[in-house]
């Protein structure tokens, strides 16, 4: 099974379990992939977007989250119906020829991850300790395996450690939000869509932002394999998926209100400043205090980052794992894959900061989530695919009603990341 694989380690849960006791046991692995939902890259676009055009963007959340939810419940229904993660089903059931472009394609989307998760650490440093960024950042290479160690003493810790990082995110910006007092009437507004905003150049390649740090692909391969370290009876299937579905609502609604926040955040402190729009984190943090009137906006707003930066690093080395092994049937011990994919990601990390200074910074975390948008539907439509095979799934089948649905997130994923190439093409 591709958890003992990617993880190495399970949770039992008993046949006899009911309710609240199943529901505690099966809590954790949709919140693994949470924080990969919130991490730096997701604050820089929403961010840029909440400084530069308010509330407008705020359905393109909403409804990048919808997705999310969507597709991470098909992964944990491919998991559960097969026993392999989705690199596995593909190695096995896909064209031969298609295995390494798409094993590549993962790659690149897990090292641009990696790049908007090291930047944000390093800026986080910087922000709260006065680190310089080039320290911060080649500080990040290692600051992870230490974390890592935390898997010897089983799933249930690792994903007690995350949970709490989550939970810290979640209580900054609660007291943010407590601190702002935002417009209820203006945030309602920003969740109905407006499509014709989206015909704007830099309005579509921020939208494209927000699609790709919020459903993200390597978490579409993470989630299918953790959703296999709970250990059920093989009748008990349908019951796995529902508690698995449960689990993964609960989580990513969480991110979905960090994310929101964020952008609310940005909306109501900083649009219609006199200037240009902040979008530079750096700055963001400077600003944040003397615009609510006390010191804590700017520090909650620090330790939020780094608690985002340090757990969404930790996940995005599991999933490059399981990428590896599935694809290639190559296991590397986890320090060695850390460094591999931190290393990788500390050449346009440091070459931006080196190069073009500080500020560069906020454009290189957007472009990597936008990066992460034009991956997506490499690993979406492999994953719809496969849940729609009866011989495959089995009784877990997708329904039709839920593959309608899979399908046009889809499509909408294909045209909105085809609508932004044209942009850039034309621009």
């Amino acid at each position: 099974m591709g958890c003992e694989g990617g993880q190495g380690q399970t949770v039992a849960i008993p046949a006899d379990a009911r309710g609240l006791p199943t529901l505690l046991r099966v809590l954790g692995p949709a919140y693994l992939v949470a924080v990969g939902y919130m991490d730096p890259g997701n604050w820089a676009t929403d961010l840029a977007a909440g400084s530069t055009y308010g509330y407008s963007l705020l359905w393109v959340v909403a409804l990048s989250s919808l997705m999310a939810v969507l597709l991470q419940s098909l992964c944990c229904r491919l998991g559960i119906a097969t026993g392999l993660d989705l690199a596995q089903a593909c190695r096995r059931h896909l064209p031969r020829s298609w295995v390494i472009p798409l094993w590549l394609l993962a790659e690149v989307a897990i090292v641009a991850c990696d790049l908007a998760e090291l930047v944000g650490t390093a800026l986080a440093l910087q922000l709260l300790f006065g680190l310089p960024l080039p320290v911060g950042v080649l500080f990040t290479a290692f600051d992870t395996l230490v974390l890592l160690g935390l898997q010897r003493f089983g799933i249930r810790r690792l994903e007690a450690l995350v949970i709490s990082l989550v939970a810290l995110v979640g209580a900054c910006f609660a007291v943010e939000m407590l601190l702002l007092r935002p417009d209820v009437a203006s945030v309602l507004g920003g969740l109905v869509p407006r499509l014709d905003s989206l015909r704007n150049s830099s309005q579509l390649y921020l939208a494209a932002g927000i699609l790709g740090a919020t459903v993200m692909p390597h978490n579409l391969y993470l989630h299918s394999s953790l959703v296999q370290t709970r250990r059920w009876g093989p009748e008990m299937r349908q019951r796995a998926l529902r508690f698995a579905n449960l689990d993964t609502v609960i989580a990513l609604s969480l991110a979905f209100l960090v994310n929101a926040s964020i952008l609310v955040l940005a909306a109501g402190t900083f649009h219609g400043l006199p200037g240009a729009p902040v979008t530079d984190l750096s700055e963001a943090h400077r600003l944040l205090s003397p615009l609510l009137g006390t010191t804590a906006a700017g520090l909650l707003f620090g330790i939020a980052l780094l608690a985002a930066g340090q757990s969404s690093t930790l996940t995005a080395t599991l999933a490059g794992q399981i990428v590896m092994e599935g694809f290639l049937e190559i296991r590397l011990p986890q320090w060695q894959r850390r460094l591999l994919t931190r290393c990788l990601a500390l050449v346009p990390a440091l070459l931006t900061v080196l190069l073009l200074g500080d500020r560069a910074t906020g454009q290189l975390l957007i472009l990597s989530q936008v990066v992460l948008s034009l991956q997506l539907p490499f690993a979406v439509l492999p994953l719809v695919w496969f849940c729609s095979r009866r011989r495959l799934m089995g009784d877990l089948r997708a329904p039709n009603w839920l593959l309608l649905l899979a399908w046009i997130t889809a499509a909408v994923i294909v045209v909105i990341n085809s609508a932004l190439l044209l942009s850039l093409a034309g621009s």
